[in-house]
């Protein structure tokens, strides 16, 4: 019985996938045997799980707020919820598999994870990408060419930013390139070091499709941007208040956008130049150590995001403080021993006619939760409930709480 079970065992053969994922984590390991100590994994696992708990919080918040505030959904906010649905995942999948590698001290996965692993990951980074890239587009033809996109638009730019980035990524999945473990042995992604010639076709192609192409329209989105805004201030004559209020706004706008641009660029720049390094054959310049920080720092953009785009969008500021307005509201009223819910039970009207005939044809009652203001006429004159008196007329106007 142990002949039997030993040959069975010996013709199941590992399939090359499963043969290169071992053969990647011997090479992270070295002669040590891990490529970091016990305590460094630690460490790796910590700043993982909070780069994923802030990046996961800050992008529910914004999805929050344009879910419940109607004054939000904009064709221009669109892409910024696009942005932070895939900050959002990549912060839940993209931290998971590699914060369990941690605790595991290696890559705790097979090879179906580390394909899903470095496929998520890709997949939701081009999509940042490329929807910072269209957000630029919108802006140049909103400044430049006082265009107005609508939501229409705005949806087929979204399906066709998730169509573009699925191509890239599904490459390797259909057999141009695969996906395999990284250097630093706490995730996966394109193999950058292959030899073969359509792995290296697909690093070339890949490069200039997801890297050079986005930053040339970005660049010339902005650089027409700049010279609009300078041409418009050269001319007295378009000075308007009214236009000069308008470019402010779309300005500040560009601005947000630009710098949601450039903090992407610097987070993922040092991992797309390790990349490089790798791929053209410098790769035994880079340790482990050298990897994972551009890894980690990679992953940190989806916590930037929200704050940006929340700090420096009005609409979105004014929608926050609102909404936590509404909530210190609710925790003082606990506090003081009232109930948080709102009574419905209608309250006799401070100021009313005393005879059916003379009922107005809008009947008010309140609240007895409003704030009421009472305006008369005569400003000394006293407003009593028992008053006969109906020929001084008294406005009434309630203001609800936020």
């Amino acid at each position: 019985m142990y002949s039997g079970n030993n040959s069975r065992a010996s013709s199941l053969e590992p399939t090359p996938g499963e043969q290169d994922l071992e053969r990647r984590r011997q090479q992270a390991a070295g002669d040590s045997g891990t490529p970091f100590s016990a305590s460094t994994y630690h460490l790796l696992a910590l700043l993982i799980a909070a780069i994923g708990f802030v990046g996961l919080c800050n992008n529910l918040l914004v999805l929050g707020l344009y879910i419940k505030f109607k004054r939000l959904r904009t064709p221009t906010s669109l892409f910024l919820v696009n942005i932070s649905l895939s900050d959002l995942l990549v912060s839940f999948f993209g931290v998971s598999f590699t914060f369990l590698s941690c605790l595991r001290n290696g890559w705790a996965w097979d090879e179906a994870g580390c394909m899903w692993d470095g496929f998520s990951n890709s997949l939701f980074g081009i999509v940042s990408l490329m929807t910072l890239t269209v957000l630029a587009y919108e802006r140049y033809i909103r400044v430049v060419h006082a265009r107005v996109i609508d939501f229409s638009w705005s949806w087929r730019a979204i399906t066709y930013i998730w169509l573009y980035s699925l191509a890239w990524t599904g490459a390797p999945l259909l057999g141009w390139n695969h996906y395999t473990l990284e250097l630093h042995g706490l995730g996966c992604s394109v193999d950058w070091s292959s030899r073969e010639p359509s792995d290296t076709s697909f690093v070339l192609f890949f490069f200039f499709g997801c890297l050079v192409v986005p930053l040339g329209i970005v660049v010339f989105c902005y650089g027409h941007i700049l010279h609009a805004v300078r041409m418009f201030h050269c001319v007295e004559g378009l000075q308007t208040v009214h236009v000069i209020k308008i470019l402010r706004y779309e300005t500040k706008v560009a601005k947000m956008c630009f710098l949601m641009i450039t903090t992407f660029l610097i987070c993922w720049m040092p991992y797309a130049v390790v990349s490089l390094l790798i791929a053209y054959g410098y790769g035994h310049l880079i340790t482990p150590t050298v990897a994972i920080i551009p890894s980690f720092f990679a992953k940190s953009n989806t916590a930037y995001n929200p704050i940006i785009f929340i700090f420096m969008n009005r609409k979105f500021r004014q929608c926050l403080t609102q909404l936590v307005c509404v909530h210190l509201l609710r925790f003082q009223r606990i506090l003081k021993g009232k109930p948080a819910i709102r009574s419905e039970k209608p309250v006799r009207p401070i100021v009313g006619p005393q005879k059916a005939r003379d009922r107005p044809k809008k009947k008010v009652t309140f609240s007895s939760s409003s704030v009421i203001f009472i305006i008369t006429n005569d400003e000394m004159q006293q407003i009593d409930d028992s008053s006969k008196d109906t020929g001084t007329k008294a406005n009434v106007i309630q203001v609800k709480p936020l």
